[in-house]
């Protein structure tokens, strides 16, 4: 069989969420089926470690999907055009992403619907695009794939897709995320928070990751502890202007944050295996892939008791409101003050961080394919 897949977010040096997706189960499944021919569709010069095996045909449509009327461009008129040369049995999609006039099988992973439930975080053109195409994605595919029970429910009511039609397939934990020796944990802290322990923050400097929650409540934490713990923050700083860039200017103990920018995967590895605990309280996930690196890491983690998160973390992580200050400040000071407790959370973390392994992804999405092809 031939099949077509979207690859527009395999991009070298920035596979975040859905692309680390892409990457671990492409690879995967390109490498388990050279039975079938796969025909990888990228919107710019790629990168050949992304071609895993002979039976992959690498090919570029154009524009580059970068804006909403390009990925318009990109979708009905880019991938089109080479389909019409490739003639493929079924069509794939890792990012939600597809064509809406294909007369094939279809399966698309919709990881999930925050611009449905937090319009307000997203630019007005991009909002009007989600708003329209976003329904015929899942309605025009013939499987659906999602991370998390919640997003399969969430996909259900917003856009009345039959549940038989939605396989849920878990996020694997990165393979870089490995425990470190206490040296090796010092070491860490000498090179970025001069040997002091830390809080860690991970992802994307925007709203809905609740940075500015997160610097408000490690001042309250630093006033009730007067202790030497610093907040180290890894993440692009697109969205820092603003709400983010004001609450952290009037932090009382902002002497005590790190901004490190966007890191690679080696250094943030290193950072997680060495940080007391992370601390991912965002507001919306469709899954949460620091909780499960975290897991791997043997590091505590403290996330919100919203949305998918409380599903990924289960009993291995403190739970609190996103939006209560009170209750981010009150699980770091637990977590600083309590070994127990830090002892008890890796333990859970190690014990849970099994159900999560890209080999048990990849086995699930490719049933969903192999249900989809042709007889």
């Amino acid at each position: 069989m031939k099949i077509a897949v979207n690859t527009r977010l395999l991009l070298k040096g920035k596979l975040e969420g859905i692309g680390l997706f892409t990457n671990e189960t492409l690879r995967r499944i390109t490498q388990s089926h050279p039975e079938h021919q796969f025909y990888f569709i990228f919107d710019r010069e790629y990168d050949d470690s992304f071609i895993y095996s002979d039976n992959i045909t690498p090919l570029v449509a154009y524009p580059q999907a970068r804006h909403p009327y390009l990925w318009y461009l990109f979708f009905e008129y880019g991938i089109p055009l080479k389909l019409r040369s490739i003639k493929p049995d079924l069509f794939l999609s890792t990012d939600g992403w597809i064509p809406t006039k294909l007369d094939i099988p279809v399966v698309n992973v919709i990881h999930d619907l925050n611009f449905v439930h937090h319009p307000e975080f997203i630019k007005p053109v991009v909002r009007r695009y989600y708003d329209r195409f976003f329904p015929k994605f899942a309605r025009n595919s013939t499987r659906l794939a999602t991370v998390s029970q919640f997003s399969q429910q969430d996909i259900i009511q917003s856009y009345q897709v039959p549940a038989e039609n939605i396989t849920v397939v878990y996020n694997g934990a990165n393979p870089a995320y490995v425990p470190f020796s206490t040296d090796q944990q010092q070491t860490i802290k000498q090179q970025h928070t001069d040997g002091c322990d830390f809080f860690l923050f991970v992802g994307l400097i925007h709203k809905r990751k609740n940075l500015a929650n997160i610097f408000r409540a490690f001042d309250q934490f630093k006033d009730r502890s007067a202790s030497s713990m610093k907040l180290v923050v890894v993440g692009d700083k697109k969205w820092w202007a603003g709400e983010i860039e004001n609450t952290y200017l009037q932090m009382s103990h902002r002497d005590d944050v790190v901004m490190l920018g966007r890191q690679q995967i080696d250094v943030l590895s290193r950072l997680t295996a060495s940080a007391t605990a992370l601390v991912y309280a965002s507001l919306f996930e469709g899954f949460g892939q620091p909780i499960v690196d975290a897991f791997n890491a043997h590091t505590p983690v403290i996330t919100s008791n919203v949305t998918s998160m409380p599903e990924i973390a289960g009993d291995a992580a403190l739970l609190v409101d996103p939006y209560s200050v009170e209750e981010i400040a009150d699980a770091m000071n637990r977590l600083y003050s309590d070994e127990n407790l830090r002892t008890e959370l890796i333990n859970k973390g190690i014990a849970r961080k099994d159900i999560f392994t890209w080999e048990h992804t990849t086995d699930l999405l490719w049933q969903t394919i192999d249900a989809a092809l042709p007889r």
